[in-house]
């Protein structure tokens, strides 16, 4: 099997690149008749348990979207509860994150972000710059549509390549460059990419789950990668027993 996967400035994993849509936080609380703040609640729990079990599944990049652009237009109170949740996550992670070799990066806007965030954003990159065994890519204010719009504005014509825009769309959003998206995975039962990570996701392997975020785990994971595993990768062309026809 092959993987989309090639060398990435300052990033040395060689493993999956997973892209997950953390989706169903609020329809699982209101279905245990709670309030969606603690839905929002158990999905960090969630994202904390994922982060743990990635390198054991083979995941060397893991890109979380935790907060959409489009999300600002949810109501005040919810925003303000993700915006809290954010920067708790990103303050509280960090000692961890070090401990574990994991290193933390934001992607996404950081104009609109409230203060307390940017400053968490910055503590958590500074501190965790030394991780090699993960990268954990939290899309925060995070559009897909829109990044690939900045930077298609950014991008000299007479070096337009697929490498050089991939690696300028990576700085228009304060990431740092990284391999493909090999896996996409959404929970929550939807089966829509939300503009998560679309050029990056081109050739990635689309897995679709009811389970809501708060109950996805590590055996969640090692199932969706087990899966992965079992597909066949020909980015356009064809299987090797076919490739070459008598």
């Amino acid at each position: 099997m092959q993987s989309t996967r090639r060398a990435v400035e300052d990033w040395e994993g060689d493993g999956l690149h997973v892209a997950l849509v953390m989706d169903g936080n609020g329809r699982w609380a209101q279905a245990r008749g709670r309030p969606r703040s603690e839905g929002h609640e158990a999905g960090v729990a969630a994202a904390l348990r994922v982060i743990e079990a990635a390198p054991d599944c083979d995941v060397s990049v893991l890109s979380l979207f935790a907060f959409s652009s489009d999300n600002w237009q949810r109501p005040a109170l919810e925003v303000h509860t993700l915006m809290r949740l954010a920067a708790r996550f990103l303050r509280d992670e960090t000692a961890h994150a070090v401990e574990n070799g994991v290193r933390l990066s934001v992607i996404g806007r950081r104009d609109r972000l409230p203060a307390a965030v940017r400053h968490a954003v910055a503590f958590a990159e500074r501190a965790t710059r030394g991780g090699r065994r993960l990268l954990v890519r939290v899309a925060l204010d995070y559009s897909g549509r829109d990044a690939i719009l900045r930077a298609a504005r950014r991008m000299p014509a007479s070096v337009a390549t697929r490498e050089a825009f991939g690696s300028l769309l990576a700085a228009v959003d304060h990431g740092e460059p990284a391999p493909p998206v090999d896996l996409f995975v959404r929970t929550g039962g939807e089966r829509r990419l939300s503009d998560f990570l679309l050029w990056e996701s081109a050739y990635a392997e689309l897995c679709f789950v009811d389970t809501p975020w708060p109950d996805f785990g590590a055996v969640d994971l090692a199932d969706a990668v087990s899966w992965y595993r079992a597909r066949s990768r020909r980015f356009g062309g064809l299987e090797p027993r076919h490739a070459h026809p008598a």
